[in-house]
């Protein structure tokens, strides 16, 4: 079992074992991709693999993290006087940078500690193994320090973390998944206000499969802050006629009327597929809500297509894993999830097509691609925390 790993490793390197035990998920998007920094709506639920950690406090300020994902950078110190990002640092500037955070808001961390993690999903997947490190890192201290802290600060502290430290221009969706999940729940997040409710994520006989491009991309490296970028551009345009704060405030209909204000054919199709994919992202939720499941994947269709050709973050590994899954009997959706450019796509798919579904697509990808994918049944379960 993963957390006896991180447990014997933890042994071996502090030898004392008056530790606790923490586990912070990953997550998958069901719809409502990009939505989230242009005040739109998503649809996200925390999934069964993610990042476990064992921690204990030291006595004196310094910090001591090791990775078994990163076995080759050892153990990795740094003092609490000195939260500084240090590239050679690699992972663990994740969690100094939350320290970092959390220490701007008031919160007083004492005393340093040790920890040991090791996480289950596959680096540079778009299943937010960056903001399963940051949350993680926050329940950490919340309970080694008996921090009084909302769930939903420490959400903001590793958002915080994520832009203002790591550099990355992400919105609040993976964090906010990660920390609010529920098991057999997907929480329907309005961005704008951060009000939210949990619909059931039950599909009877169908289950969600996650279909790894093995492309790894790196959020800060690939053309996300550009994205940002044009639809905050397209958005300012539009409130030369229009008093609105964010594209999610649009309808479809409103956008139609008005997207010749942009006057850029390119923001025209950015602002596009923010507007109707939050329209798509509410619709979905209702059919689901109504246990309307093929209406539901032929929203996770449409939302592919968007993000192909009007926000153009696919790429041909990402098209094919999607394109082939929704010709496979059974199917009733698929689509990529998380920033793109690699990374993951889902598919909705009947129980009973499952191993179908597999050999297809790793046939026709493998063929094309060069190499294969990977696949793996998705279960959603509880956000981070403390494990029994």
């Amino acid at each position: 079992m993963q957390i006896e790993r991180v447990r014997s490793k933890f042994k071996e390197l502090f030898g004392e074992m008056n530790v606790t035990t923490f586990f912070s998920p990953g997550r998958i998007n069901l719809i409502g991709e990009h939505t989230d920094y242009n005040g739109g709506h998503v649809f996200p639920a925390s999934i069964t693999i993610g990042t476990y950690g064992v921690a204990s406090k030291r006595e004196d300020s310094l910090v001591c993290v090791y990775s078994l994902n990163f076995e080759e950078k050892g153990v990795i110190e740094f003092n609490l006087e000195d939260l500084a990002y240090r590239k050679e640092d690699g992972w663990a500037n994740y969690v100094k940078g939350y320290i970092l955070k959390a220490k701007e808001k008031g919160y007083e961390i004492s005393t340093g500690f040790n920890l040991v993690l090791h996480g289950n999903i596959p680096n540079g997947s778009g299943l937010s193994s960056s903001a399963s490190l940051e949350l993680l890192v926050g329940v950490v201290i919340k309970e080694l320090y008996a921090l009084d802290i909302s769930t939903l600060e420490l959400v903001e502290i590793g958002k915080k973390t994520e832009n203002e430290y790591i550099g990355v221009n992400s919105g609040i969706m993976d964090q906010f998944a990660i920390a609010f999940g529920q098991k057999d729940k997907a929480i329907y997040l309005d961005t704008n206000t951060l009000e939210y409710e949990m619909a059931p994520a039950e599909f009877g006989d169908y289950v969600v499969v996650i279909m790894n491009t093995n492309k790894r991309r790196e959020l800060a490296e690939s053309k996300y802050n550009e994205r940002r970028s044009e639809c905050e551009e397209a958005l300012r345009r539009l409130q030369t006629s229009l008093p609105i704060q964010s594209l999610g405030e649009l309808s479809a209909e409103e956008f139609e009327k008005n997207r010749k204000l942009i006057n850029d054919d390119i923001l025209e199709k950015r602002a596009k597929h923010a507007v109707y994919e939050n329209e798509r992202t509410m619709l979905a939720v209702s059919a689901l809500q109504k246990g309307d499941l093929v209406a539901f994947g032929e929203l996770l269709n449409a939302s592919h297509q968007s993000l192909k050709d009007d926000y153009e973050v696919t790429g041909v590994e990402l098209d094919t894993l999607a394109e082939t899954a929704q010709k496979v009997e059974g199917v009733l959706g698929s689509r990529m999830t998380g920033a793109g450019f690699g990374g993951c796509a889902i598919a909705l798919v009947h129980k009973d097509s499952v191993e179908k579904l597999e050999n297809t697509v790793d046939s026709t990808y493998t063929s094309l691609i060069g190499y294969p994918a990977s696949f793996y049944t998705a279960e959603i379960g509880n956000g981070a925390g403390v494990l029994e």
